[in-house]
């Protein structure tokens, strides 16, 4: 499907393992960075009701596919439910209607994966679920799965009866591994899919208002020379991040870098020439320092 390596959900759907970030690209922006992903040879593309980029990343989708001779079934897109409206959490009718209103901003008929981006309570999550379900049998999703679900939600869904995610999207990288959570994943059979892989980067979110729970000593770290990454990278002969995304993409991890520098862009593409060395995979095992980052000071699958 794509000239990216993929790993295949328990659907037997197979999803690329480095994917287009859309979050922080505004929705005028999305139709030419899309466009451009797709012609560096990007094969997904990420994004979200939230991001309020929907129909600007369905238009690149459409001026991407015909400048590159893509059919649909080339590019495996993905977009998550909100699941507040007026800060109450969607009903299984508003979930299913929040889905057809991301198809038609999109352009599409389907997505490939479907997913509910937050948590917000046990008895909506159960009704949101099922609300994927039947989108999952209607054909309007191709896979179906969750986004900072830790493994005390998905239970849960289990002991409702219902089936399990296909895959959870989920902050991912050498300072928040999430070791639980993603062996208990992957024993479940769900694929962890990581985002914000580039977060030990010092030029990470760094712009005003762009959520981050980095602290001013994180950011220092990162600036010096002989900083762990810049280090490891340089062994390797890649840049930092794709050493970072390549550390995801060997745990069997798909990313998600967003970049709209089209050299950036197919650097973040080109992680799969090299591999870390076991003495390395276990000095970077050491880095973990718990929590995420992306959503400030707060990391939703630490929370009920």
């Amino acid at each position: 499907m794509t000239n990216t390596q993929d790993r295949e959900l328990t659907t037997g759907v197979e999803i690329p393992l480095v994917g287009f970030g859309t979050y922080l690209i505004p929705n005028e922006e999305a139709p030419s960075a899309v466009e451009n992903s797709l012609a560096a040879g990007y094969r997904h593309v990420d994004t979200a009701e939230v991001y309020e980029n929907e129909r600007g990343v369905g238009e690149g989708l459409r001026r991407g596919m015909q400048r590159a001779g893509l059919e649909r079934g080339d590019v495996f897109v993905t977009t998550k439910l909100w699941p507040l409206i007026q800060e109450r959490a969607k009903t299984s009718e508003e979930t299913l209607r929040s889905l057809d209103e991301s198809l038609d901003r999109l352009g599409l008929e389907r997505v490939d994966l479907y997913l509910i981006h937050a948590t917000f309570g046990r008895e909506q999550r159960l009704e949101q679920w099922q609300a994927l379900v039947e989108a999952y049998k209607s054909g309007k999703a191709r896979a179906i799965g969750v986004s900072n679900f830790n493994a005390a939600h998905i239970d849960e869904l289990v002991e409702a009866g219902l089936p399990l995610p296909h895959a959870n999207q989920i902050e991912l990288h050498p300072w928040s591994q999430k070791p639980q959570l993603t062996s208990y994943l992957n024993q479940k059979g769900i694929t962890p899919i990581a985002y914000s892989s580039l977060v030990p980067l010092s030029t990470w979110r760094t712009a005003p208002g762009h959520m981050s729970g980095k602290t001013r000593e994180m950011r220092a770290e990162g600036e010096r020379s002989d900083s762990p990454f810049k280090k490891l990278a340089e062994k390797y002969g890649v840049t930092e991040a794709q050493f970072l995304l390549g550390w995801g993409v060997q745990n069997g991890y798909p990313v998600l870098p967003k970049s709209t520098n089209p050299i950036r862009m197919r650097e973040n593409l080109d992680v799969f020439s090299f591999r870390i060395d076991d003495a390395d995979k276990d000095h970077i095992r050491g880095m973990d320092r718990g929590a995420g980052l992306a959503w400030g000071e707060v990391d939703p699958t630490t929370h009920g």
